[in-house]
């Protein structure tokens, strides 16, 4: 891994986080302020996943995920749309020996029925190649909104304990329901909570990400566009969350 002006011994390995989610914004802008197509920041965007794994695999960071495209991005232009599916198929594929190699596990959260057969058997077969992989976790958000994905936990969850119940029976186990059971029914039912949650090009906002999942999660909002993103850039957000007092509710 090269020099940075960061080092990774300016981090205490006993205070990162275990899970850390990313919103990657900024892709589009980053390509226009230039005079390019929105495509090639999204494709620029794309490489700079490289460096983030780098890291998460040096720093022995198990969970990463990633706002790839979300239920909202669907009313954006369909040749960007199939322009950024075409670009995750191409990820995959050149990717897909690295994550092996590294013992990368691919994952998925989000409703990937309306993606094309060849997409979604693209994404099944890598997520089948890799599960056995165990030094970190990409959870690749797609098609993914929290609020659908609460609603249908919340569907799947009455549907699971209606069955075979009586009235009063049905009614005593719902009040039996706990926060840990209800989390199996979400997409990131074998993950654990987002400690960090990072959002780049400047917004300041959550849009419909692992609302659920980042209940405690400390924010780290930055400027820099997704393409951007260095190396540097990620220390700094890790850095900044070792900085704070985390309570969970307590004094």
């Amino acid at each position: 891994m090269p020099e940075h002006s960061l080092p990774i011994q300016s981090l205490d390995p006993e205070k990162l986080p275990r899970h850390v989610a990313i919103i990657l914004d900024g892709n589009g802008r980053w390509a226009t302020s230039r005079g390019l197509p929105r495509i090639e920041g999204h494709r620029k965007g794309a490489e700079q996943l490289h460096d983030l794994f780098d890291v998460f695999l040096a720093l022995n960071i198990p969970f990463l995920s990633l706002y790839i495209f979300s239920t909202e991005n669907w009313k954006r232009p369909r040749q960007e749309i199939d322009a950024l599916f075409q670009l995750l198929s191409f990820f995959i594929d050149e990717n897909l020996k690295i994550f092996k190699k590294n013992k990368i596990r691919m994952i998925v959260s989000g409703d990937i029925s309306p993606l094309s057969n060849a997409i979604q058997n693209k994404l099944n077969s890598a997520i089948a190649e890799t599960a056995k992989n165990y030094l970190l976790t990409v959870n690749f958000c797609l098609n993914y909104g929290s609020r659908a994905e609460i609603l249908r936990a919340a569907k799947d969850a009455i549907l699971s304990i209606h069955k075979n119940q009586t009235a009063q029976d049905l009614t005593e186990r719902i009040e039996s329901i706990s926060e840990s059971e209800f989390e199996q029914y979400l997409y990131t039912k074998d993950l654990p909570d987002v400690d960090l949650l990072i959002r780049t090009a400047g917004e300041q906002r959550l849009s419909n990400y692992l609302l659920w999942q980042s209940a405690y999660a400390e924010l780290f909002f930055t400027p820099v566009f997704w393409p951007d993103f260095s190396k540097d850039d990620i220390f700094q957000a890790l850095l900044d969350y070792q900085k704070r007092i985390r309570k969970f509710g307590s004094i």
